[in-house]
């Protein structure tokens, strides 16, 4: 980087300091003039990703963000950072408006990564791409990384009693994770109540403790341009909006709590097609992104996108701009989501670290790449530099401490400690659980398998949630109507269509029995097994007709329900095939809130599959699935 350039980027800080003591409403009150501000040392933020400071010779770890909120420095911290960060002027490259924007709207070229010939109106971010995990990874060490240095400085603004305390919080500050799989506390939503509870939040800051905007709830855009949202009402909305109600109004609200219910309604499938692709995806290439490749293994339908986009939308609901590619990085759920994603990715690679990216033409076009270009494990995941001439690239992050951070999940974890803690945190909806906690008391006691106390295998119990079976909460089919032996069978809706169908995201919904009327009540109706959601851009703006992603809607812990029920006899194919025939029904519906005809769909396509699943006869083994298994369409 030169030395202009250089001086640029510190001037752009100083002058985000000077913005700030004109303070406005919802921002944290320094109460500190500019002289003095300007006299402290201020840390500059720097376009390359450096990776963050280890503290005493390890990598601090990337809480759960329920973790984050029980440190109350650290969580004063992260939220005065996130608020001073949001209220940072929008042509820094280090506001929140240009940092989100990197991935899609407003299509700005960052840091001067200019976009190659055609792409000028798309972001960086690569979709149904092979390097989806990987191009994200830099990303979020480029957030991290400009929060961090605002924690630093906002540390350094504390009274000097508090300074030591304030400052060890701080260097161990890294972003924190949102779980959206795993069983919330006891009372609690699967949205964390700090995000959509309440659009103003208390925090001690340097000055005090002060009522400030709750800079998880919402983004508010300062100014407002409403040219880089083309349609309505995105260009009415001054702030960041999930499930708004009334819909396709300017003055519409968040409806956090309808999202938060459709959430938990969603928890069994979001967990269950989790479990699956960490038992049942070991190659990179299916496990990284949701492409359909014809002639492909129908074990093989999802993936890590394609969880990822379903909680696009349903996060951003109706109208929400988490649930359009080009708008979701400004809502900043989307940071703490993806956060979990590379979560994720961190934990499949200690189970599978024998493969990784692979050469594969780009599907869609990003701001510096065109569709057939070869996407490799060299490709530069731009606009992400590692020195001032060279750009990350999926080798060069294979290992995520390069950015200097960790996951407890799997810091000094081997192999069979991961696979522990996904049976008992990931299992809870699938056979396997049932078959492992029947395993450890069978010894022990004669009690009924029906009947079973807390266990280990579980780490936080969870009531099932509508057609949901849970294996600590719910009733027991008999062991006979599930395995035979130590088998089980999985039952899934494989699900394929072009990505743009709609020109814009949609979700499909299955429903056992009959559908409610009212589409709005999809994602929280008590029928309802499970939905994908497709996250596309809206309008014409990168399509690329005929291209069909692929994704999974789990059945089991549903046929399980009716089966504890006695309205199913077994989950054996005899029995569920002449059931889910008669029963099934799907719907479709856009985030525009309209609803489509699966004739209208471009290239859908639903099919009913099963696999054969050895249980795991321990909780540090997987699930062994068997071929799987074609029974009927539901739709082609």
């Amino acid at each position: 980087m030169s030395f202009s350039r250089g001086i640029f980027f510190i001037v752009t800080f100083f002058f985000s300091l000077i913005l700030a003591d004109l303070t406005q409403p919802g921002q944290y009150d320094y109460g500190f003039n500019v002289d003095l501000r300007l006299r402290k040392r201020v840390p500059s933020q720097s376009p390359i990703v450096t990776g963050l400071p280890l503290v005493n010779g390890t990598s601090p770890l990337r809480p759960d963000i329920r973790d984050l909120q029980k440190d109350q420095d650290m969580w004063n911290l992260y939220i005065l950072a996130l608020n001073w960060m949001q209220y940072t002027d929008q042509d820094s490259p280090f506001s929140w408006y240009q940092i989100t924007g990197i991935h899609g709207a407003p299509a700005l070229t960052w840091h001067d990564v200019a976009p190659t010939p055609g792409n000028e109106h798309s972001g960086y971010c690569t979709h149904v791409s092979i390097l989806f995990p990987t191009w994200h990874r830099p990303y979020l060490a480029l957030y991290e990384q400009v929060l961090y240095n605002y924690v630093q400085y906002i540390a350094s603004l504390y009274p000097l009693d508090l300074q030591d305390r304030f400052q060890k919080a701080a260097d161990s500050f890294r972003v924190p994770y949102w779980d959206w799989a795993a069983a919330p506390p006891d009372g609690e939503s699967v949205l964390p109540v700090a995000v959509g509870g309440s659009s103003t939040v208390d925090i001690e800051g340097p000055n005090g403790v002060q009522t400030i905007s709750n800079p998880l709830f919402s983004y508010v855009f300062k100014p407002f341009n409403g040219s880089i949202f083309p349609d309505f009402p995105y260009n009415t909305w001054r702030e960041t909006k999930r499930a708004p109600r009334p819909v396709n109004s300017p003055n519409a609200t968040s409806n956090n709590s309808f999202v938060a219910h459709a959430l938990d309604t969603h928890l069994p499938s979001l967990q269950q097609r989790l479990y699956n692709v960490f038992t049942n995806y070991p190659n990179y290439t299916t496990f990284s992104n949701e492409a359909w490749v014809p002639n492909d293994n129908n074990g093989t339908y999802d993936s890590l996108e394609s969880i990822h986009d379903s909680i696009h939308t349903i996060g951003g609901g109706v109208y929400g701009h988490l649930a359009i590619i080009a708008y979701s990085g400004f809502d900043p759920l989307f940071w703490l989501h993806h956060a979990n994603v590379d979560r994720i990715f961190a934990m499949w690679q200690v189970l599978y670290n024998d493969t990784y990216v692979v050469p594969q033409p780009a599907v869609y076009s990003s701001h510096t790449t065109s569709p057939g270009e070869i996407e490799d494990s060299q490709t530069a995941l731009t606009p992400f530099f590692s020195n001032e001439t060279h750009f990350w690239t999926s080798d060069a992050v294979r290992d995520l401490e390069v950015f200097g951070y960790n996951y407890a999940d799997v810091v000094n974890k081997t192999r069979a400690d991961v696979i522990a803690l996904i049976n008992r945190r990931y299992g809870n909806f699938t056979p396997a659980s049932m078959f492992l906690n029947t395993e450890k008391i069978r010894p022990h006691s004669s009690r009924h398998v029906g009947h079973l106390s807390q266990h280990p295998t579980q780490e936080r119990p969870h009531r099932a949630n509508g057609l949901s079976w849970n294996s600590q909460t719910s009733t027991r089919p008999p062991l006979s109507a599930v395995f035979r032996g130590n088998k089980y069978r999985e039952w899934i809706a494989n699900i394929r269509v072009s990505k743009h169908a709609m020109g814009g995201s949609f979700s499909i919904h299955l429903f056992l029995g009959e559908a409610p009327s009212d589409s709005t009540s999809w994602p929280v109706a008590s029928n309802l097994i499970g939905s994908l959601g497709i996250i596309a851009h809206r309008g014409k703006h990168g399509m690329s007709p005929g291209r069909k992603v692929a994704g999974t809607i789990p059945m089991t812990s549903a046929l399980m329900h009716v089966a504890s029920l006695g309205e199913v006899p077994s989950l054996h194919a005899e029995d569920i095939v002449p059931f889910l025939k008669s029963n099934l029904e799907f719907r479709i519906s856009l985030t525009d809130g309209r609803t489509a005809e699966p004739q209208d769909v471009d290239g859908l396509c639903i099919s009913i599959v099963s696999s054969t699943v050895t249980a795991p006869d321990s909780e540090t083994t997987l699930a062994e699935w068997g071929e799987v298994v074609s029974h009927f369409d539901l739709f082609v």
